[in-house]
């Protein structure tokens, strides 16, 4: 008996490798806990601090100054984190969008490894690693915040605590996703239709993003004399005017997206768009060397690149579900994410920029989203619709009801339902002559009833005798012979 109840409580309560707790002691989890909260913010604050450090080193004019760097590295850091600043009582909202993807990837990489030291296998288990970086970068935005007031270089305390703060939370919660195995848990739990539109969401504003470079690498390259013109002779000032053109690159990404879907892009009193173009000045940047000067009868032809993209939706989806209604869903599902992403990238990649000629920068981001969604939604259904199967028709019920071989079915194969449909309309008529053969039907013993009753009878035939029920019809005269 005793041995049973040692067998039963080892049973009960196994030693498993994948505790967290087992191995770690809570000086190492706050020491990894500790190391996610300092690590993005030491090592975004330090590559922040180099770039400045190199731009001022490089520069012909200006005074080297590690004070200074270490300074201007704060605000500088807070615009990586998309916070809007004030220079000189100017409001600069338009931030480079590439600082901000390193910062995002940096608090996802630190989040992932922090939750594989401390063995988390659930969201659960990972929810201090969150809570520890999300803390942390709103903690230190809001110091970088409240330290910068007075100076030139400004910013709002409770923009510069809670956008860093969400940032590293969505980046954060990124990272941990794939280590705690939540992408399983969420497509156990998600409709498969649905999943199926996500990815195809993300295929199709993948595919409007590389359309979008596609065009501005063309556009560049076209205007290259425009472009090596901004450039000056000394090697500080170009490579500086270089460095910002690499920040500020996935924002013309994102305008240039907007162009190519229809709706456009502003700078100032410059308005450049599909079917329209209203000239204004820009800033004297390498990066919009490309810009067009006037409108070209031409640039409508370059819808058909959006058009592709929500073909190649389509495409993807054919196979998804029988029922063309249900693929039609699912490339509904995946122009709902494209939008999505079409009003995220215009909301980060436009701003304020000073108050001068150049202010603002904006991409139409509700315009953009819906004809982005049509550009997936509209396409994407004709080719899903089009390229994938078709149900046959459904058989009539008092077919179904009439074959034997479906009475107890609970669902009927739409095959099998056709060929019970056609059996029995090959049936019909051989039954049917056989009944009237074996008797005769309702109709015809009605009238027979009622001919008898009038003394109307079907006149014999010529070849049968007439009987004797003719001598007594009194409008009959007998013969003589018969007399």
């Amino acid at each position: 008996m005793r041995i049973m109840d040692l067998l039963t409580d080892a049973r009960e309560e196994p030693v498993s490798d994948l505790d967290p707790d087992v191995g770690l002691s809570r000086a190492a989890r706050v020491r990894v806990l500790l190391a996610a909260a300092l690590g993005p913010l030491v090592t975004g604050y330090a590559v922040v601090a180099t770039v400045l450090a190199l731009v001022a080193l490089t520069a012909g004019r200006a005074v080297f100054s590690g004070t200074g760097v270490l300074l201007a590295a704060g605000p500088g850091w807070l615009a990586a984190h998309q916070v809007r600043l004030g220079l000189g009582g100017h409001p600069l909202g338009v931030l480079p969008l590439l600082a901000t993807l390193g910062a995002a990837l940096l608090a996802a990489r630190t989040a992932a490894g922090a939750a594989q030291r401390l063995g988390c296998r659930s969201a659960r288990e990972a929810l201090p690693v969150l809570l520890t970086i999300t803390g942390a970068h709103a903690v230190f935005g809001l110091v970088i915040a409240l330290g910068a007031q007075g100076s030139p270089v400004s910013a709002n305390p409770v923009v510069a605590f809670v956008v860093p703060g969400l940032l590293a939370a969505v980046a954060a919660g990124t990272g941990v996703i794939r280590t705690c195995g939540l992408p399983d848990v969420v497509a156990a739990r998600l409709d498969p239709l649905a999943l199926r539109g996500l990815r195809a969401g993300a295929l199709g504003f993948a595919v409007l993003v590389a359309c979008g470079a596609a065009v501005f690498t063309v556009a560049t390259a076209v205007s290259w004399a425009t472009v090596s013109d901004v450039y000056e002779p000394a090697f500080g000032t170009s490579f500086g005017l270089f460095l910002l053109s690499v920040l500020y690159l996935p924002n013309a990404v994102a305008a240039t997206l907007s162009f190519v879907t229809g709706p456009g892009f502003s700078i100032g009193d410059l308005n450049v768009g599909m079917f329209g173009y209203r000239g204004g000045a820009v800033p004297g940047v390498p990066l919009l060397g490309g810009l067009p000067e006037q409108h070209a009868a031409w640039w409508p032809a370059l819808l058909v690149l959006p058009a592709a993209a929500g073909a190649l939706v389509g495409w993807s989806l054919r196979k998804v579900d029988a029922d063309p209604a249900q693929r039609i869903r699912a490339v509904a599902v995946a122009g709902a994410v494209v939008a999505l992403g079409c009003v995220l990238l215009g909301t980060l990649s436009g701003g304020r920029l000073g108050d001068g000629p150049f202010d603002p920068v904006s991409v139409p981001m509700g315009v953009a989203s819906v004809v982005a969604f049509c550009w997936i939604v509209i396409p994407g259904s004709f080719v899903a619709f089009f390229t994938g199967e078709h149900e046959p028709p459904a058989p009539p019920p008092e077919a179904l009801e009439d074959n034997e071989a479906f009475e107890d079915a609970d669902e009927v194969d739409p095959e099998e339902a056709a060929e019970a449909v056609a059996e029995l309309e090959a049936a019909e008529p051989s039954e049917l002559s056989e009944e009237d053969e074996e008797e005769p039907g309702e109709d015809a013993e009605f009238e027979a009833e009622a001919d008898a009753e009038l003394g109307l009878e079907d006149e014999p035939a010529e070849d049968e005798p007439v009987t004797g029920g003719t001598e007594t019809c009194g409008d009959v005269e007998p013969d003589e012979t018969d007399r």
